[in-house]
């Protein structure tokens, strides 16, 4: 069987509401609107700092992003309490008889104390989440280290995840995707991305097991 690739944020962690409202307390020092849930799933995208430039509708320079970042992350680990997994996180991790591992965009020094809390690193061979020291960037060349330093090739992986940029991801190494339609992104887009979509987390578990799912086209790394 695959070896299966877990997204952390808006995958396994059920954290929109607080990525609304940490994104909610950058915008505002930023003379921003806030944002919606439902808003905020039709307009994400990464580079972090295209987000920011779309929905102030004006230029976000290095400088203001970093601080924007900032903001974003204090509020986000304020309210981290808050969150619990996805409704059948515990359950589709238990479904799956092969290795599983976890690579999150969240700070990696951040993210693992906080997967053991929830009592799942038992499930996984590794954890890895982003060690530079600001975020906002694609998760193509994180996913491509995650696999080189599981000794892994991508066609032998499938990634479930939340976002558009996970399945560009995927993509880049020659993996297969499935994406989950409870996190971070409209359902529509995510439809429109071409790979196989899921409504929870154990269909998707159901769809990667699937032999003949397509594989990621590593050609199209570049976009």
């Amino acid at each position: 069987m695959a070896h299966l690739v877990w997204d952390w944020n808006g995958t396994l962690l059920d954290d929109l509401t607080l990525v609304v409202a940490a994104t909610n307390a950058s915008l505002l020092t930023a003379g921003g609107a806030p944002t919606t849930p439902e808003a905020h799933r039709r307009e994400f995208r990464r580079p972090v700092i295209e987000y920011y430039r779309q929905v102030l509708g004006r230029p976000v320079d290095e400088e203001e992003f970093v601080q924007l970042d900032k903001i974003f992350h204090e509020a986000y680990a304020n309210g981290l309490t808050t969150c619990a997994l996805a409704p059948d996180a515990m359950d589709a991790l238990r479904s799956w008889t092969g290795t599983q591992s976890l690579l999150s965009m969240w700070f990696h020094t951040e993210l693992v104390p906080a997967v053991d809390r929830y009592g799942l690193t038992p499930y996984f061979v590794r954890v890895d989440g982003n060690r530079a020291a600001i975020g906002g960037g694609h998760k193509a060349p994180l996913l491509a280290a995650h696999l080189a330093a599981l000794g892994l090739d991508g066609a032998d992986c499938v990634l479930i995840g939340d976002s558009v940029d996970d399945a560009d991801a995927a993509d880049a190494v020659g993996a297969r995707c499935v994406l989950y339609t409870g996190g971070f992104t409209d359902p529509d887009r995510l439809r429109g991305r071409g790979v196989p979509v899921a409504a929870t987390l154990a269909e998707a578990v159901t769809l990667a097991r699937q032999p003949d799912l397509a594989r990621g086209d590593a050609s199209r790394a570049g976009r």
